[in-house]
């Protein structure tokens, strides 16, 4: 952390507002805000660039790509971390919940190995020696439809930093994939398995949910009590699962699939996340609820990168432009995300808060990051 730094003449996104002025940070926190285009001395002059909070990120596979850039490729850890960090500072993001799976499966053409354990030592280890330019928490996709769930759950502790613990049921039929087609074209891409194969495949993650599905469920949200760590749901798709996830307590809801889902969300005081791949596309790639129809419907609070880091402040822009309320947008990506988390330490420009910044100039209506912050360091 810096001493102190000031950005100066520059359009602060607030809370509720945008003031062209200065915003002082000392030893990480923000001391300062003042209204007012002087520029006092020693202070950066942005030019009129946006200064935002940085970003909060929830939800995002990026460091499983940097760890298995093509399947069955086991990249080196320690590097593949250290990149992953690196780039998510690049695109504003200053805190991340990296999503890690639990819950593996042992046989059959659905195999997946335990990881998360291991990586989660290493990662924990490189912050423990400072080397990482971002603050890092832990996500853990308790994959229902597995094998070794609650063994693999029960290896992690309140000491561990896990933020959230997301239901993951991907039994095919249902929630995301309630085609079986849409599945279908989706394993053939990423697997190219034959119609055989596939259907071997979906029978054995069936006979997965039929044998350990309500005992995985119940485990889970145990675990994430026991830790400390905020539940969300994935892929609600009806009212009825809705209401399922509302009696375990979660604290926001992933991606639900339908407009249904996202209302009754709301209906019962659930934040509702989408994808900012799906607000930068127009729709989901799964064929699934557009999130640009939540937005207009009021329905979309949080926003997360997804498998795109960069897109989080795109996103952030282009729902400015729809709702004509840039605060309102910012906060999708930083104050909302802080809550739902209990960061209650970040997550919007005010005094007494991590010196966590972005600023932002323009090319066209696409924003481009001139630097980043994380508690006043400059990381980017």
């Amino acid at each position: 952390m810096s001493d102190t730094i000031c950005l100066a003449n520059a359009r602060l996104v607030l809370p509720d507002t945008v003031i062209r002025g200065w915003i002082t940070i000392s030893d990480g926190v923000i001391t300062d805000i003042e209204d007012g285009g002087h520029v006092p001395d020693g202070a950066l002059d942005c030019g009129g660039d946006h200064v935002v909070p940085g970003l909060v990120e929830l939800h995002t596979d990026n460091l499983e790509r940097h760890i298995e850039p093509r399947p069955s490729v086991d990249w080196p850890h320690l590097a593949a971390l250290l990149a992953h960090d690196g780039e998510l500072a690049s695109t504003g993001i200053t805190t991340v919940f990296d999503a890690l799976r639990v819950g593996s499966i042992h046989e059959g053409l659905a195999r997946y190995e335990p990881y998360a354990r291991r990586l989660a030592d290493e990662m924990l280890a490189l912050r423990a020696q400072g080397v990482l330019k971002i603050s890092h928490f832990l996500h853990l996709r308790a994959e229902i439809c597995s094998d070794t769930l609650l063994e693999e759950m029960a290896d992690f502790g309140p000491e561990d930093r896990v933020g959230i613990v997301s239901l993951m049921d991907h039994t095919p039929g249902q929630r995301q994939f309630r085609d079986i087609n849409k599945l279908k074209t989706y394993v053939a891409r990423k697997r190219g398995l034959t119609d055989a194969e596939f259907d071997a495949h979906v029978a054995q993650l069936m006979t997965l949910q039929d044998r350990f599905g309500a005992a995985h469920e119940a485990g889970a949200v145990a675990h994430a009590a026991r830790y400390g760590a905020v539940l969300a749901s994935h892929d609600d798709t009806t009212p009825e699962q809705v209401a399922v996830s509302h009696g375990h307590g979660i604290g926001f809801a992933e991606f639900p699939t339908t407009v249904e889902a996202a209302i009754a969300c709301h209906e019962r005081g659930i934040a509702v996340m989408m994808g900012a791949p799906n607000i930068i596309r127009g729709e989901s790639h799964s064929g699934n609820a557009s999130a640009l129809e939540l937005a207009e419907r009021g329905l979309l609070d949080i926003v997360s990168s997804d498998y795109v880091p960069a897109a989080l402040l795109l996103s952030a822009f282009r729902l400015a432009e729809l709702w004509h309320d840039l605060p309102r947008a910012i906060a999708t990506v930083t104050a909302n995300p802080a809550r739902a988390t209990g960061l209650d330490d970040r997550g919007a420009l005010a005094p007494g808060l991590r010196g966590d910044m972005i600023r932002v100039a323009a090319l066209g209506d696409t924003p481009v990051i001139r630097a980043v912050w994380s508690q006043g360091r400059q990381v980017a």
